[in-house]
C-alpha cells in the first residue's frame, strides 16, 4: 500500500513539474524549482530501486553459470563475458525506465513529437546505454585479467561480480534516461563514438588499416566484428545527433524568445528616439532598424536543418561502406563535413546575441579544420586517417563548448525573467 502512494506521489509531483515548465518554460518560478528538487530525490530513489534490480539478476545469473567451477575474469566462460550480457540487458532495461519517466512526466515535448521519431530516439539510445556497458565490462575485466594473469575465483566471487556490473550499469542507465539534457546526450554520443572506433581497431584483422583511413575498419578486409561494431556505431551516432538536435533546439527557442523581445524593444526605443516633427520614422532609421533586426534576429530553424543533415550523412557513411559504393561513401562523408564546416563560419548569422569569444573559438576550429585538410591534400603531411582523427577532436570540443554556452545563456534568461 506503501508502495503504492508514493507511485502516485511520483506521477502527481512529475506532472506538476512537467505543467509547471510547459506554462513557464523561460522562467524558473519558486513553486517549479520546489517541485523539480522533490522529484528529483524521487528519480534518485527509483534508480537505487533500478541498481538493486540489476544487482539481484547479476547474482542470480552469477549462481547459475558459475556453480560448477571457478570463472577467470576474462576468456571464455568468463565473468568479462557474462558482465557484458547483464550489463547490456541490465542498462537498457533501466534506461527504458527511466527515459519513459522522463517522457510521460517530466518532459512531456519528448513524448509529444511523432510516434516514428520516438521510436527511432528510443531504439538509439537504448543501444548506446546498453553498448556502452557491454564495451566497458569487456574492456575492464580484460584490463584487470592482464594485470592478474591466471586469476579464478570462487562461484559466489564471480556472482558477486556480476551483480556489481549489473547494478552499476542499472543505476547509471535509470539515471541518464530520467535526467537526459543535451550535455548529457552529447557526452553519451562522444563515448559511444569513441568506445565503438575503440573495439572496431582492436577487433580490426588488418593490423595496418590506419596506413588507409578509419572507413577501412567498415569493410569485410577489416573482419566481420569490426564491420559491424564500425558501422553500427555510425548510423547510430547519427541518430543521436538527430535527437540531440531536438534537445538543443528545444534550448535554443527558449533562448532565441527572449532575444527577439529584447532587439524588438531595442528597435523600437531606436525608431521613437529618431521620429521627425510630423511623427514619422525617417527612412534611414527604418532601413537600418530593417537590417538590424534580420541580423539579431537567431536562425533556430536553419541550424536545426543542418544539424540534421549532419547527422544524416554520418548514418549514411555507416550504411554505404567504403566498399560497398566508393562514391557515395564519399559523398554522404563530403556533406557531412561541410555541414559542420557551414556550422562553424555562419554561427555569428545562426545565433546572434552568443558570445563573441564563442564566435573566435568557431572561427578558429573552422581554420583548425582547413589547416587539417591542407595537411592532407596537397601537403601529404599525413593521411585521411589522422584527419579524421583531428576533425573528430574539433566536433566534439566544439559541441561540448557549445552546448555549456546555450546552458549559461538558458539559465541566465530564466533567472532574468524571474
Amino acid at each position: 500500500m506503501t508502495s503504492i502512494r508514493r507511485s502516485g506521489r511520483a506521477r502527481e509531483l512529475a506532472v506538476s513539474a512537467a505543467q509547471e515548465e510547459s506554462a513557464h518554460p523561460a522562467m524558473a518560478t519558486t513553486q517549479q524549482a520546489e517541485t523539480q528538487a522533490r522529484l528529483q530525490v524521487l528519480i534518485e530513489a527509483r534508480a537505487i530501486w533500478s541498481a538493486l534490480s540489476g544487482g539481484l539478476l547479476g547474482l542470480l545469473l552469477g549462481l547459475v553459470v558459475f556453480y560448477d567451477h571457478r570463472p577467470p575474469l576474462a576468456g571464455d566462460e568468463s565473468i568479462q563475458f557474462y558482465g557484458a550480457v547483464i550489463g547490456g540487458v541490465t542498462a537498457g532495461l533501466a534506461f527504458l525506465l527511466g527515459y519513459s519517466l522522463n517522457a510521460r512526466m517530466a518532459n512531456i515535448w519528448i513524448g509529444q513529437r511523432p510516434k516514428l521519431r520516438q521510436l527511432i530516439d528510443i531504439l538509439a539510445l537504448l543501444v548506446v546505454h546498453s553498448s556502452i556497458a557491454v564495451m566497458g565490462s569487456l574492456g575492464i575485466f580484460r584490463v584487470f585479467q592482464e594485470a592478474f594473469i591466471g586469476l579464478t575465483v570462487d562461484h559466489i566471487a564471480g556472482a558477486v561480480l556480476l551483480a556489481v556490473v549489473g547494478g552499476v550499469a542499472a543505476y547509471f542507465s535509470f539515471n541518464s534516461g530520467a535526467r537526459i539534457t543535451a550535455f548529457s546526450l552529447s557526452t553519451l554520443l562522444a563515448v559511444f563514438m569513441a568506445s565503438g572506433v575503440l573495439v572496431s581497431m582492436i577487433f580490426a584483422e588488418n593490423p595496418f588499416w590506419w596506413h588507409v583511413m578509419f572507413s577501412e575498419l567498415g569493410t569485410g578486409q577489416a573482419g566481420l566484428t569490426s564491420f559491424w561494431t564500425f558501422n553500427t556505431t555510425l548510423v547510430v551516432s547519427g541518430i543521436i545527433i538527430t535527437t540531440l538536435t531536438a534537445f538543443i533546439t528545444r534550448d535554443l527557442e527558449i533562448w532565441a524568445s527572449h532575444e527577439r523581445v529584447r532587439v524588438a524593444r531595442r528597435l523600437a526605443d531606436r525608431a521613437n528616439e529618431d521620429r521627425s516633427s510630423t511623427g514619422k520614422v525617417r527612412r534611414r532609421t527604418r532601413v537600418a532598424n530593417a537590417l538590424s533586426g534580420h541580423f539579431r534576429t537567431p536562425r533556430i530553424a536553419l541550424l536545426r536543418v543542418v544539424m540534421i543533415v549532419m547527422g544524416l550523412s554520418l548514418a549514411g557513411v555507416g550504411l554505404v561502406p567504403i566498399n560497398v559504393h566508393h562514391d557515395l561513401h564519399s559523398l554522404v562523408t563530403g556533406i557531412f563535413g561541410l555541414s559542420f564546416l557551414f556550422i562553424l563560419l555562419a554561427v555569428p548569422y545562426l545565433l546572434p546575441g552568443f558570445p563573441r569569444s564563442f564566435y573566435l573559438l568557431s572561427f578558429v576550429a573552422a581554420a583548425g579544420l582547413v589547416f587539417a585538410f591542407l595537411l592532407w591534400m596537397p601537403v601529404n603531411y599525413w593521411n585521411l586517417t589522422s584527419l579524421e582523427l583531428v576533425g573528430a577532436a574539433i566536433l566534439f570540443a566544439w559541441l561540448i563548448v557549445f552546448i555549456r554556452n546555450l546552458a549559461a545563456l538558458v539559465e541566465r534568461v530564466r533567472r532574468s525573467d524571474h
